[in-house]
């Protein structure tokens, strides 16, 4: 069941869900609000919740307004991309081959065939950005398993909108943004470390955030500038 409540100005989505917990989260472009409540909650009690969340919640969406969004990209010669924090300048290459994205003196060269038009370099373009940051992950979790204690049954990687990770702590399953191989690899170490530590502690508690501070005691610096860089430009549904 959902509904929505107002707090003068502000909407909040509201869902019911057969969950323990209240999920309180602010969504880019626009700030758009959702809790995720249990259904056993009632309207009024998420009410109070989130008004006692207000402050919380406008310092997310003065965050999201300010946040630099990257400009629709075309896949065209010189446009700017970027992997793990490093621009690339693209050079399209047009030939009789199997596609492909090689990094090569600062450009990025992607090797199509002969009128490949733009949805397809895009499609080849998610695919190698993709097959990265699945690489990079593959590296770092014999590192991180072992330290915190956990097993990431099955990562999968895609194209996210609202989150760079997400987990469930039940099965052990964590899900990366495919956006992660654009900035810098600290940030992708502090978004996997992050979602891992879920699967100890569900929730953003005080012993969530003990455990983040002992793997990784510059986590916030990372959050921060994570959330600072520019972001994926989408057209957005709502």
């Amino acid at each position: 069941m959902s509904t929505e409540i107002e707090l003068g100005d502000l909407k909040v989505d509201v869902v019911f869900k057969d969950i323990k917990n209240v999920h309180l989260s602010v969504h880019p472009p626009n700030g758009r609000v959702r809790i995720a409540a249990p259904t056993r909650m009632s309207t009024e009690t998420v009410r109070v919740f989130a008004i006692s969340k207000l402050s919380w919640i406008r310092r997310q969406q003065e965050k999201i307004q300010a946040q630099e969004r990257e400009t629709p990209r075309e896949y065209l010669d010189r446009e700017s991309h970027y992997i793990w924090g490093k621009r690339y300048l693209l050079d399209v290459v047009e030939e009789n081959t199997r596609p492909e994205v090689v990094l090569l003196h600062g450009k990025m060269i992607l090797r199509v065939r002969p009128g490949t038009d733009e949805n397809r370099r895009q499609v080849v373009v998610e695919e190698w950005y993709r097959a990265q940051l699945k690489q990079a992950v593959t590296l770092l979790l014999p590192k991180w398993e072992p330290l915190i204690g956990v097993k990431v049954e099955r990562l999968f990687v895609q194209r996210m909108k609202t989150k760079w990770g997400s987990c469930t702590p039940k099965s052990g399953n964590i899900r990366l943004n495919t956006d992660l191989a654009k900035k810098p690899r600290e940030c992708l170490e502090y978004v996997l470390v992050h979602e891992m530590v879920h699967i100890l502690e569900p929730t953003h508690n005080a012993r969530f955030v003990s455990l983040m501070d002992s793997f990784v005691p510059r986590w916030q610096f990372y959050r921060e500038a994570l959330n600072r860089l520019p972001v994926r430009h989408e057209h957005w549904d709502y």
